[in-house]
């Protein structure tokens, strides 16, 4: 039995690993699009580093793109089996891969206007809405905390990972000459003391652990307030300079939050009376469908619930729903708030947003969540003089800021309370992804004083399981 690393591995996106048991059954745990890698992107995208057809199943964690944005493909090039995920996340990936197969086909035409005038050849999307479409008949809904059997040798479970709607840590049991090995594959580990979400689940004794990294060296900032900053934000830019506040923002879960701490201010009488503005169609309809799973949502919030039935709405909340009313927003001269999608600023929306607005010094440019290296949201928090966006340069003369409490992921302390269910002892190997190498070299460490073993693969490097 051996796992093969072939994506999130000394990065953060593109989570792909593939398990392989000695009769060459094949399970491929996320299969997620790698982003913000600058120039590499796309070729990392195009090739999987396996033969999507050989793959016997896949077990998603969760419906965040870099989890699993490249499904549609996976199916457009011969995968034959099915999907399986929680019920929240199939309906989630429904709406975000249909999005996802919408920008494919808008950054190629685009990227083939200029490939026509310099006389190269034209690219193909990586896939198409239609394909999005197609490949959701191979999803199966699964309840958490239920074993399911996919075949003699093969049988999961999934446990809350309390990162997002859906989230899941997955649990396998594999059988191989007569022998069983426990593996769990974290996903994306959420926070115990999350605004909206439950806390992760405790899970049984596992031999095996694919373990997240992203926070793997540091800790959240518990002191301030979100909603405060927020509001100083808010008040600063709109109120004080009368610009317009710019926020990068995922569709999914962090676009939710923004809303629920704009909402708690608007409770307190505190918010600024402007127009906020969320321009992303996958927000809207993310927004819609999460109102749908509040079951999923944690005490403090079903408390709410009973007194406030939207903590999403508040008064000068404008769900944009047009490409036109989207370019409206650029016309718009008053104060106001723009979230939009996608939080790293790589694509979508926001990235017009931004072009638009970043030489106007009354303006600011507020990142809420985690950015690749070389994404645009990481290379405006340097605080550049110039940007290139879109293939022109810009003068940055907006402000940039930051709110680093809103992270969906544990810090290394989270992920420690994750672990304490389990008996290092009894844990043979951890497997470190979803981290940048530094990171992770910090949270290896931190790892070996807690007892356990800790490894950090490299993108498609394979590791034997041992089975004693």
């Amino acid at each position: 039995m051996k796992i093969t690393f072939h994506g999130a591995a000394r990065t953060v996106t593109g989570s792909k690993h593939l398990i392989t048991l000695s009769n060459n059954k094949k399970i491929l745990l996320d299969c997620g699009l790698f982003q913000g890698m600058g120039n590499e992107t796309d070729t990392l995208n195009r090739d999987f580093g396996f033969d999507p057809a050989e793959v016997d199943y896949v077990i998603l964690s969760h419906a965040h793109i870099d989890h699993c944005g490249l499904i549609p493909k996976l199916v457009k090039d011969g995968y034959g089996g099915s999907v399986y995920g929680t019920p929240a996340t199939v309906d989630l990936a429904a709406i975000m891969l249909e999005d996802s197969g919408n920008i494919q086909e808008m950054d190629v035409a685009f990227e083939n206007k200029r490939r026509e005038l310099q006389g190269r050849d034209y690219l193909q999307p990586l896939y198409t809405v239609a394909d999005a479409l197609a490949c959701m008949n191979r999803f199966i809904k699964v309840q958490y905390n239920t074993w399911t059997q996919i075949d003699e040798d093969v049988e999961f479970c999934f446990t809350d990972a309390g990162h997002l709607i859906g989230s899941a840590a997955v649990h396998l049991r594999l059988k191989e000459n007569g022998k069983t090995v426990r593996l769990t594959f974290s996903g994306d580990v959420g926070r115990y003391r999350d605004l909206l979400l439950k806390s992760p689940e405790p899970f049984d004794q596992a031999d095996y652990i694919i373990l997240e990294s992203t926070y793997g060296n540091s800790l959240h900032d518990h002191v301030v307030s979100t909603a405060d900053m927020l509001h100083d934000w808010v008040v600063k830019t709109c109120v004080e300079k009368k610009g317009k506040l710019i926020i990068p923002a995922f569709s999914v879960g962090r676009t939710q939050e923004i809303l629920y701490h704009l909402n708690h201010l608007e409770l307190e009488n505190r918010l600024p009376d402007l127009e906020y503005f969320v321009d992303s169609p996958l927000s809207s309809k993310a927004t819609q469908l999460i109102k749908s799973y509040t079951h999923y949502f944690n005490k403090r919030i079903q408390k709410v619930l009973l007194s406030d039935k939207d903590p999403f709405a508040f008064k000068g909340l404008k769900f944009t729903k047009s490409v036109e009313d989207s370019k409206m927003l650029n016309y718009y001269n008053r104060p106001c708030v723009i979230i939009s999608a996608s939080g790293m600023a790589e694509a979508g929306r926001i990235k017009h947003h931004i072009s638009n607005n970043i030489e106007n010094s009354r303006n600011t440019i507020l990142m809420t969540g985690y950015c690749e290296p070389h994404s645009l949201g990481a290379r405006l928090l340097k605080k550049p003089g110039e940007v290139r966006i879109f293939g022109q340069e810009h003068q940055v003369n907006a402000e940039i800021g930051e709110i680093r409490s809103m992270s969906a992921h544990g810090d290394y302390e989270d992920m420690l309370q994750f672990l304490a269910c389990q008996d290092p002892r009894g844990v043979k190997e951890i497997f470190l992804v979803h981290g940048e190498y530094d990171v992770q070299l910090g949270w290896q460490k931190r790892l070996r004083k807690a007892g356990f073993e800790a490894t950090i693969p490299e993108r498609h490097q394979e590791m034997g399981l041992r089975l004693d």
